[in-house]
């Protein structure tokens, strides 16, 4: 109730990412942010269907494809269908590999799963320190409803790439995280009813869920196709790289990898699907602030 679990998660997650893919090319951060529709998109179903304002909002963040940003939420505007919410979040995060690779194939040419993008550039360490510490007062001041999330995850970032605090960073991105990750599931499990759970509702919550994450893969990956117009011949993106804009890390990333692959051996697309990846984590947690200051 007091949404202490989900910000450490965020400390884990910021000490054991690495931003330099999207530092190194920050038009992929457009990739994570058009991902969200999915987010939006759900939420008006969802209120077509009869849900509370507050609780569309609670269901629609599925659609970030973030189990902690799901939980933070939900404990928050619609506590009665959080057990519902983080079963669905979850569950379709570990369906990435199921649910993405058709629907990639479904809206990309064979050409444009061909396409090579050019090596990411250097990243200065100052650049990566810089990066969390701007990334902080960003948030402070444009979406402060965020700040227990996304300060905890770019205050872990920082952890890491200060070089000076090697021991911490390593302990919030292995022991702690794994012991907060068990507790999490455990206090979700232990507040979740059978009277409240097996419900109509639920399966609702299913359905919006899996379309709020489809629709949220498919707009990243029709973004890039937008931004490939624009885009000069040398330096246009793979739409592989567009499912990775959800916040499935680094599932959905690999996905991107092993599918441009399949197409063209010599195609690693990994370092370049991390961008967006990493972005999208950032971008979930930017609408659930959003979503929660809105209904504050």
């Amino acid at each position: 109730k007091q949404g202490l679990y989900p910000p450490l998660v965020f400390l884990g997650i910021g000490a054991m990412t690495d931003f330099s893919a999207l530092i190194s090319n920050p038009k992929l951060i457009l990739i994570g942010a058009a991902a969200q529709f999915g987010i939006f998109g759900a939420y008006m179903i969802a209120l077509a269907l009869g849900f509370e304002p507050n609780q569309a909002a609670g269901i629609a963040i599925i659609g970030g494809a973030d189990g902690p940003t799901a939980i933070f939420l939900s404990s928050k505007l619609s506590p009665n269908l959080m057990g519902a919410i983080a079963v669905c979040a979850y569950s379709y995060m570990a369906l990435v590999p199921v649910i993405q690779p058709p629907l990639m194939r479904l809206l990309t040419t064979k050409k444009e799963r061909v396409i090579k993008m050019k090596p990411a550039r250097q990243v200065s360490q100052t650049e990566k320190i810089l990066f969390p510490i701007i990334g902080l007062l960003l948030t402070t001041f444009i979406v402060p409803s965020g700040l227990p999330l996304l300060g905890m995850l770019f205050f872990g970032n920082l952890l890491k790439e200060s070089g000076k605090t090697t021991r911490l960073a390593k302990t919030a991105s292995s022991s702690l995280n794994d012991i907060v990750v068990i507790l999490l599931g455990l206090t979700v499990g232990c507040s979740t009813q059978a009277s409240e759970f097996l419900t109509l509702n639920t399966i609702k919550i299913f359905a919006l869920g899996a379309l709020a994450f489809i629709i949220a893969s498919a707009s990243g990956i029709l973004f890039v196709k937008l931004m490939n117009l624009f885009l000069p011949k040398g330096k246009k993106l793979n739409p592989l790289i567009g499912n990775a804009g959800v916040s499935a890390v680094p599932m959905s990333a690999r996905i991107s990898n092993n599918l441009g692959l399949e197409y063209d051996r010599h195609n690693f697309l990994l370092m370049h699907a991390m961008g967006p990846n990493v972005a999208g984590v950032i971008g979930s947690a930017v609408a659930a602030g959003a979503l929660l200051g809105f209904f504050n």
